[in-house]
């Protein structure tokens, strides 16, 4: 195993780092109780845990909260856009291994990236399964050492079942995207509020009668569209299920080819996961002045080459938009270079709902140090008891409560007669 150290911009930005994680602290009463109670059974003791997250101050107490649970962590960023310098000083000037830089080159980031993994994790906690395709695919003698792995994102489970069907994951992982306490609450109203926030934020223009088009709806998407609808804006919603397509129309919102919604939008948002959701086609039928940014994964969502090639000029507008002009005198911005508009623009998701999913994600690690010797190789779900246990106490710290079905309801439920 590679010596112990890091990779960061500057040490002597850890004190505005621990500002904002001392911030997360204290609307993350979850990730505390965890520390403070279940996580301190020794499950996670000497544990080498590896963790490709989007690297900013919400991340960075998860990782502080597992290295108190006695895990020998090393934090590397699912994206150098989203990485944040102060908070990766701060994490290790407490002691956790980081190799992460804003900014960083694909050069760069790749070999970032192979330096986590030279911690020869036994745990991975992944965003896009960025660390584990790598180990799989460059470090084939580190996966004897893997006892499991976790998956943050939609993107990095569909890649997981992808390699599941290849055989190329020997080793349970667990889907924490599609734990209850997750995507229903992270994925639609994190990155609903979120993408709109940092939209707003970098522009200084108004939603409120603004026709956004939102691209695909999935979780994410059915949050943009719902955030921008309570805004005033007028969703046009581009999908290419039918289910989900009239899914949006029954939720009030106008469903078109994005073709069509070319020729109306002003707005863009993708939310598609996949690549090349907006391409040169749909950039030649964009009004002037037409805004473009990615609530996805990566930044391949936007073709952005595509996009150059029409331009006869690159200027930016302002801090994170950037002004195409076209050949023919019309405009087009783009938000944040494409990327994940809602950390690359803003600071990510709400405190409060990456509580729930880091708690998740600290519950999956510590289910499979437990466990995995008796897990299945391949995807598994989070087990139902955990994910209802995490809203249980999620509903306690907000004064809330649930009833209780009475033996004879229980029965009634229960029985077919």
């Amino acid at each position: 195993m590679a010596e112990r150290t890091s990779t960061i911009a500057d040490p002597g930005l850890a004190d505005e780092g621990d500002r904002r994680i001392a911030w997360v602290e204290k609307y993350s009463p979850l990730l505390t109780s965890l520390k403070d109670g279940e996580l301190r059974d020794g499950a996670l003791a000497g544990k080498r845990i590896a963790l490709a997250i989007h690297l900013e101050a919400k991340t960075a107490y998860l990782a502080l909260v597992l290295a108190e649970a006695g895990a020998d962590v090393t934090v590397g960023g699912s994206n150098p856009a989203t990485t944040r310098d102060d908070v990766c000083a701060a994490l290790v000037r407490r002691g956790v291994a980081v190799h992460a830089t804003h900014g960083a080159s694909a050069d760069q980031w790749e070999t970032e990236l192979e330096r986590v993994l030279e911690s020869e994790p036994e745990i991975i906690v992944d965003d896009g399964a960025e660390l584990v395709s790598r180990l799989v695919a460059r470090k084939p003698e580190l996966v004897a050492n893997v006892l499991g792995s976790s998956e943050e994102t939609t993107t990095g489970v569909v890649k997981l079942r992808a390699m599941e069907r290849d055989g190329a994951l020997t080793w349970p992982a667990i889907a924490a995207n599609d734990a209850y306490c997750k995507h229903l609450f992270d994925n639609r109203y994190g990155t609903g509020e979120s993408t709109v926030s940092a939209i707003l934020k970098v522009t200084n223009l108004l939603a409120a009668g603004k026709v956004v088009v939102v691209i695909g709806y999935g979780w994410v998407g059915k949050g943009v569209a719902k955030y921008f609808d309570g805004m005033g804006a007028r969703v046009v919603v581009s999908e290419v299920d039918e289910v989900k397509a009239l899914e949006a129309v029954a939720d009030g919102h106008r469903a078109a080819s994005l073709d069509e919604a070319c020729e109306v939008g002003e707005w863009f948002v993708t939310c598609t996961g996949g690549i090349d959701a907006i391409r040169g086609v749909h950039f030649e039928r964009m009004r002037d002045g037409a805004l473009v940014a990615n609530a996805g994964h990566y930044g391949h969502e936007i073709d952005l080459d595509a996009l150059r090639e029409l331009a006869t000029e690159v200027v930016e507008a302002r801090g994170d938009v950037t002004e195409y002009r076209l050949r023919d005198g019309r405009r087009i911005h783009v938000v944040a270079d494409g990327e994940l508009v809602n950390i690359a623009a803003g600071d990510g998701h709400a405190v409060e709902i990456m509580d729930l999913s880091f708690s998740v994600q600290a519950l999956s690690a510590h289910y499979l140090a437990r466990n995995h010797e008796r897990m299945r190789p391949g995807l598994n779900r989070l087990p139902e008891e955990i994910d209802r246990g995490i809203a249980r106490a999620k509903l306690a710290t907000l004064g809330a409560s649930v009833d209780v079905l009475t033996p004879r309801q229980r029965e009634y439920l229960e029985s077919w007669r």
